[in-house]
């Protein structure tokens, strides 16, 4: 029985040789053998590397160095968050909630300050938003509906960080509903707790009193410029306010009044669910009363920097696709702390 053993032993660990020689120093998936099958030959599990790949065989990926293993555990598996986006898209189908996770998505990223070196007291995309303590800022009033909505996903796929999670689907939703491509990447570890969470303040506000200032203050502070203020407000180009969460618009327009979703609230579009450029000819021509227009809409065409990228995106849904992919590509970046280090695309 020994030597069977022993043969089985010699198989197996000149199988996972051959495994370490043929893969290169890229992340690739690993296939071990299962838990029962090596229990029953106990002198396998005396040896370090199988004892060393048995440890890690739950982990999504193995880092393969040319000097010998080396693990790396993703904060996100790969193939559940392929397989989580398949499910954000099903859901956004049933409950047309492209808009409330495009706002999920700026708001988590949204906290960043360039200025502040520590991960993740600079708060930025690290899946913060998910504690209660920062929900309840004014400025994530409602926002507590995008994280029900998730939170099955989530639970299905418990290898996918919160931060992940709320980008896939930000991005997924402007891509969903006929935006451009943003090209992501993942990785993203999250906050561990409501002690890590950003200072409430660190958001743009509706209606301040010097808008153009007060955009660049906040944006500014993130490290964009004013090309991303204005490509990122198009995302406007989605979505309604409604006055019990934020103070600002009509309780129900034409455009809202039946829904789909919640009905209510006030667009910025007349197809609020549709993403393209209508934001920025709807506030070029202010003909409709029932369109939304606030104080950080309506300066982006009066401040002459600013006006420079309205003109252009009013006129070139191309030129603003481009950009805005751009510019959503770069906020959801901000802040984040990557595992591995440079992050992964899918």
């Amino acid at each position: 029985m020994a030597s069977i053993a022993g043969a089985a032993a010699s198989r197996l660990l000149s199988s996972a040789t051959k495994a370490r020689l043929s893969l290169s120093t890229s992340y690739t998936s690993l296939s071990l053998p299962s838990s029962s099958s090596l229990s029953s030959l106990k002198c396998i599990r005396s040896s370090p590397l199988l004892s060393h790949l048995l440890l890690h065989q739950k982990r999504s990926s193995v880092h393969v160095s040319t000097g010998g293993y080396s693990t790396v555990a993703f904060a996100s598996d790969p193939d559940q968050l392929k397989s989580a986006r398949e499910n954000i898209k099903e859901l956004l189908k049933t409950k047309f909630c492209h808009p409330i996770l495009v706002r999920l998505g700026w708001h988590d990223a949204g906290t960043y300050n360039k200025d502040i070196k520590e991960w993740p007291q600079r708060g930025g995309a690290n899946g913060s938003l998910r504690f209660e303590i920062e929900l309840k800022h004014a400025a994530n009033a409602g926002l507590i509906n995008a994280i029900k909505l998730l939170q099955p996903i989530k639970d299905k796929y418990s290898g996918v960080t919160y931060a992940d999670l709320f980008q896939l689907a930000s991005a997924t939703a402007v891509e969903e509903a006929g935006g451009p491509k943003i090209p992501m990447k993942y990785g993203r570890v999250d906050a561990s707790g409501p002690e890590q969470c950003p200072e409430e303040g660190r958001l743009p506000a509706a209606g301040p009193p010097s808008p153009a200032d007060h955009l660049r203050e906040v944006f500014y502070r993130m490290g964009l410029n004013d090309k991303d203020i204005v490509a990122l407000s198009g995302a406007h180009t989605l979505g309604r306010s409604r006055p019990e969460r934020s103070g600002w618009g009509k309780p129900e327009t034409k455009y809202t009044k039946d829904g789909p979703g919640a009905p209510g609230g006030q667009s910025w579009t007349v197809q609020w669910l549709k993403f393209d450029n209508s934001y920025f000819k709807d506030i070029k021509e202010r003909r409709d009363e029932d369109l939304l227009v606030l104080p950080t809409d309506a300066v982006l065409f009066e401040d002459p920097s600013f006006k420079v990228y309205t003109e252009k995106y009013a006129e070139d849904q191309d030129a603003f696709f481009k950009d805005y992919a751009e510019a959503h590509a770069k906020l959801s970046n901000l802040g984040a702390k990557f595992d591995p280090p440079e992050g992964f695309s899918m």
